[in-house]
């Protein structure tokens, strides 16, 4: 994992399982949806931030995810870059370039994808607007 904030964004490998492979020998649909989980969970703790708000207090409000080329099981670990698209009240959009281990960050990625994710109050099970430290660790994210 590498902190590249700033002048891409956030960059982090995700491990391919056997299981992530579908029939046809290359990654499942569905599951690249969980390799995407599985690269945010690093960059929303990185540096111990943002806060344990968001970190425990988040849903998923939107998910889009483009296949322009097929990743398969020897194309691991993946590389994930990682940005904020979006900031607004309640809710911010991160963007998601996807390609296999090793290629060159100006190679055409394999996955484009964004997820709108909403703060949430777990107790009152009601939106939250962000906070400004949140605010201030997801604007560090934004690609230049």
């Amino acid at each position: 994992m590498s902190d590249t904030g700033g002048q891409f964004g956030f960059h982090t490998e995700v491990t391919v399982r056997w299981s992530d492979m579908d029939a046809f020998q290359h990654i499942n649909h569905a599951r690249m949806v969980t390799l995407l989980e599985e690269a945010r969970i690093p960059w929303l703790f990185a540096d111990g931030r943002p806060t344990e708000a968001l970190r425990e207090g988040a849903v998923i409000a939107d998910l889009h995810v483009r296949y322009r080329g097929q990743l398969r099981h020897a194309d691991g670990p993946l590389d994930v870059m990682m940005w904020t698209e979006k900031v607004r009240a309640v809710d911010f959009t991160i963007g998601y370039e996807v390609r296999p281990g090793g290629a060159a960050t100006d190679s055409p990625p394999a996955v484009v994808a964004s997820t709108q994710i909403a703060a949430f109050d777990i107790d009152t099970q009601r939106l939250r607007r962000l906070t400004d430290d949140e605010r201030e660790f997801l604007l560090r994210w934004r690609r230049a």
